[in-house]
C-alpha cells in the first residue's frame, strides 16, 4: 500500500512541475529578491550599496509613508461594512423568488466584469461637476447644488468608495448567496410550522447560517481594500494634493517616479507585516468564537 502511494506521488511531479516552476519563478523568486532589496540603496537600474535596515528606520519616521497608510485605513474603515452589508442585502434580494431572479442576479454580478479602466473613466464621465450624470439626476429631482466630487478630500472618499462598491460588491454577493442556497428548506419550513416571522427566520436561521462565509468575506475585503491602487491612481491621482493618495500608490510612485526601489521595496514588506498581523488577528477570533459556539 506504502509502494503504491509513493509510485503514485512520483508519477504526479511531471504534472505538479510545470506549476511548481512558474510558482518559483514568479512568486517566491520575487519575493525574496524584494527581501534583498529592502536592505540596499537600489536604484532603478542596479544595486548601489548595502545599507542594512536604514531604509526601515528611515519608514518609521516617515510621514508620507504614515500618511498614505492611513488614508488606506481610512477608506478601509469606510468600504468594508459597506461591502459586506450591501452584499448580504443584495444576495437576499438575489435570493428572493421572482421572475427577474435572473435578471437581478446579472446586473449585481455584471459590474465585476469590467477592468479597473473602464470603471474609473465611467465614474470620471458621470462625477462631472455640470455636465454628469450625477449632478443632472440630482438637478432633475430638485436638488441644485453643484458637488465638485473631486475637488475636495470628503466628497472625492465618498466618490471612490462609491465607485469601489459598485464594481465590486456583486462578488462578495454571490459568495453570500451561494451560502443561502446552501441552507436547508426544512428548516425553514419547520420554523414557519412553529409560527416564526419573516424577521425570527432570518435573525435565528439565515443569519446564523451565513456566518462562516461572512467571516471569510470580511477577511478577503479587508486584505483586498488594503491593496487599493488602481481606481484611486485613474480617478483622482492620490488628490486633491496628496489626500486620497494610498499606500500602495506611494510605493509605486517611490520606486518608479523617484527610482529609489530598495526603500518601496521595505514599505512593500512593511504593509506585507501589518496585512500579515490583521490576517492572524482576524483569524484567531474567528476561531474563538467558533471554540465558544
Amino acid at each position: 500500500m506504502r509502494n503504491k502511494r509513493i509510485s503514485g506521488n512520483i508519477k504526479a511531479i511531471p504534472f505538479l512541475l510545470p506549476f511548481f516552476v512558474v510558482y518559483v519563478l514568479f512568486t517566491i523568486w520575487p519575493i525574496i529578491k524584494g527581501l534583498q532589496m529592502s536592505f540596499y540603496d537600489w536604484s532603478i537600474i542596479k544595486k548601489i550599496r548595502f545599507i542594512g535596515l536604514e531604509n526601515y528606520a528611515q519608514m518609521l519616521h516617515d510621514p508620507d509613508f504614515w500618511a498614505s497608510l492611513w488614508h488606506t485605513t481610512l477608506f478601509v474603515l469606510f468600504s468594508t461594512p459597506t461591502m459586506v452589508i450591501l452584499a448580504l442585502v443584495l444576495a437576499l434580494l438575489a435570493n428572493k423568488k421572482s421572475k427577474l431572479q435572473a435578471f437581478y442576479r446579472g446586473a449585481y454580478f455584471l459590474p465585476t466584469i469590467l477592468s479597473v479602466s473602464v470603471i474609473s473613466y465611467l465614474a470620471i464621465f458621470m462625477l462631472q461637476p455640470y455636465s454628469g450624470f450625477i449632478n443632472s439626476f440630482l438637478h432633475l429631482i430638485g436638488i441644485h447644488a453643484e458637488p465638485f466630487w473631486m475637488a475636495g478630500p470628503h466628497l472625492a472618499w465618498v466618490s471612490i468608495v462609491g465607485v469601489t462598491l459598485w464594481w465590486t460588491v456583486g462578488f462578495n454577493m454571490i459568495l453570500f448567496l451561494a451560502a443561502l442556497q446552501d441552507i436547508p428548506d426544512y428548516m425553514y419550513e419547520a420554523a414557519k410550522i412553529d409560527g416564526a416571522t419573516r424577521w425570527q427566520l432570518f435573525w435565528n436561521i439565515t443569519l446564523p447560517q451565513l456566518i462562516p462565509v461572512g467571516r471569510i468575506i470580511l477577511l478577503l475585503q479587508v486584505l483586498a481594500s488594503y491593496k487599493i491602487f488602481a481606481q484611486i491612481m485613474l480617478i483622482t491621482n492620490g488628490g486633491p494634493g496628496t489626500s486620497t493618495r494610498p499606500i500602495i500608490q506611494y510605493i509605486y510612485q517611490t520606486g518608479f517616479h523617484k527610482y529609489n526601489l530598495g526603500y518601496a521595496a521595505t514599505m512593500s514588506y512593511g504593509l506585507f507585516v501589518i496585512l500579515l498581523i490583521l490576517s492572524i488577528l482576524q483569524l484567531k477570533g474567528q476561531t474563538s468564537q467558533g471554540g465558544e459556539s
